[in-house]
């Protein structure tokens, strides 16, 4: 979970650690007027200087090496979530929070030892230079291409600053054709909303995979255009979503709250830092009934959504206890492009609960076994496989039944006999 990103310089918060390594000395130590705190730093600075000078590979006890280890150490000590991050970690970071990035718009998997396109999105440059659905990717600007090099080394070489050019060698299986495409990268958003589909008897269904800034008007528009089709209820699968941005979490629930509704708050170490998130919606809540779909990966701002639906009596839930991931992160930029994630407060459900290592209880219990799972995840993740021969072939084996989903919908034909709500059990905190 991430509030907004906040900025910070390294002669603030680095100013023990980053002196040592040459960097603004002067003013560095100037800014301490804590004296247990100048205490600790002159420490670490002594024991730095003691490395530094006798440690065996001089390269290795550099100064400026030796400072970033003690920040990954200092941050990343202090719980799971907190982290140092340095330049290339914290611009992905960045990427991964915007929803974006520089790319050619491809959505590709391993399989059988080759690197697969399973989609071009939707107006990005693959899909205009003719990229299908099938086609093997065999080489990236001349150099070859094997899945046994890692899938994220392949997607690390499609992605770029966009505006630069990448050559893309393709195998068209269908036709035994080769090819060649020359690209040029641009900004790529990333579907976090997918599977958007109607069920039986006018239950729509939106998959969330994750919380990044553009996810609230992404499920906006899945929920507008399935009301367009005709749906009278809905399910929300959030199963194996690890979380994301706050503010994302609440723009997903806010449309079925008053404006002014109390959705989330956080707590900080002090009284007066309490956050209250309300909703900012306009007009009347949408009325749908809900069901929301949880999982034991379903983390942080998965869990915002669903707790919120559940405390309020909007939603019912179904499936298993959710991760209990309840702390907030802020994201600190430093100099040097560098950033610090800290833990900084913890949220609560609009009733007073804390879901920190707790998690989300479901209304309606129903446990999937580790093989189930797996074999979900995939379905999931590929809705346009509506062939069993043809998903049985890719996979190697055949689909299974979605346990949780077809609990989810049964409880909505359900409540459709009782009114507008999904059930009253559903108002059980």
């Amino acid at each position: 979970m991430f509030k907004r990103i906040l900025i910070l310089g390294a002669g603030t918060l680095f100013g023990a650690v980053l002196a040592v390594a040459g960097l603004r000395v002067a003013a560095a130590w100037n800014l301490f007027p804590n004296r247990e705190l100048s205490r600790s730093a002159a420490y670490v600075k002594d024991v730095m200087e003691l490395v530094a000078e006798n440690y065996v590979d001089g390269k290795a006890a550099a100064y400026d090496q030796l400072a970033r280890n003690a920040l990954h150490g200092m941050i990343e000590s202090l719980d799971p979530h907190s982290e140092f991050l340095e330049k290339k970690d914290n611009a992905e970071f960045e990427e991964d929070l915007m929803g974006e990035f520089g790319g050619v718009g491809l959505q590709v998997e391993a399989r059988n030892n080759r690197i697969v396109v399973i989609t071009p999105v939707a107006g990005g440059p693959s899909e205009r230079a003719g990229i299908q659905r099938g086609d093997e990717i065999v080489s990236i600007d001349g150099k070859p291409v094997e899945a046994a090099s890692g899938l994220d080394g392949v997607v690390g070489r499609l992605r770029g600053k966009p505006k630069t050019k990448v050559e893309v060698g393709l195998f068209r299986p269908a036709k035994r054709q080769n090819l060649a495409v020359s690209l040029l990268r641009e900004v790529i958003k990333i579907e976090s909303v997918r599977g958007v589909r109607l069920l039986d008897d006018g239950i729509g269904y939106v998959q969330l995979t994750e919380f990044s800034d553009q996810t609230g008007t992404q499920f906006r528009r899945a929920v507008d255009e399935l009301r367009r089709q005709g749906a009278r209820a809905l399910v929300i699968d959030v199963r194996n979503n690890p979380g994301g941005v706050l503010d994302a979490a609440v723009e997903v629930a806010e449309p079925f709250f008053r404006k002014g509704e109390l959705i989330v708050y956080t707590k900080g170490r002090k009284p007066e830092d309490r956050e209250d998130l309300k909703s900012e919606f306009v007009g009347e809540p949408l009325a749908l009934p809900l069901a929301v779909l949880i999982n034991a990966g379903s983390a942080s701002a998965a869990e915002i959504v669903a707790g919120a639906l559940k405390d309020t009596g909007r939603a019912v839930i179904v499936g298993e206890r959710s991760f209990g991931k309840g702390s907030v992160q802020s994201v600190f930029k430093l100099e040097r492009g560098e950033g610090l994630r800290l833990t900084t407060a913890r949220y609560f459900t609009p009733g007073g609960a804390t879901i920190h290592e707790r998690g989300i209880t479901p209304h309606v219990e129903v446990v999937m076994t580790s093989e189930e799972d797996t074999k979900l995840a995939r379905q999931r993740s590929r809705p346009d496989l509506t062939d069993p021969a043809e998903f049985k072939e890719r996979f190697g084996f055949d689909p299974i039944p979605d346990r949780q989903l077809d609990t989810a919908v049964a409880m909505l034909k359900a409540a459709r006999l009782f009114g507008d709500r999904p059930l009253a059990a559903a108002k059980t905190k």
